[in-house]
């Protein structure tokens, strides 16, 4: 489902399970510049790897 169509949905579990995957997916950002490991996103279709020095430059720019 694209995103605007969770918004739209008659379940209300599903209309809150983006909200709970971006907060899944910062908390696994934080966790990840803590413990100065890196993770795998996929972008594009691709999987790609994002260190913690480039999540630290995110996170300030």
């Amino acid at each position: 489902m694209k995103p605007e169509e969770l918004y739209k949905a008659k379940n209300p579990d599903l209309r809150a399970s983006l909200a709970a995957m971006e907060r899944a997916a910062e908390l696994a950002r934080q966790t990840a510049i803590q413990t100065n490991t890196a993770i795998i996103v996929v972008q594009d279709g691709k999987l790609v790897r994002i260190s913690a020095e480039q999540l630290r430059e995110e996170k300030k720019g």
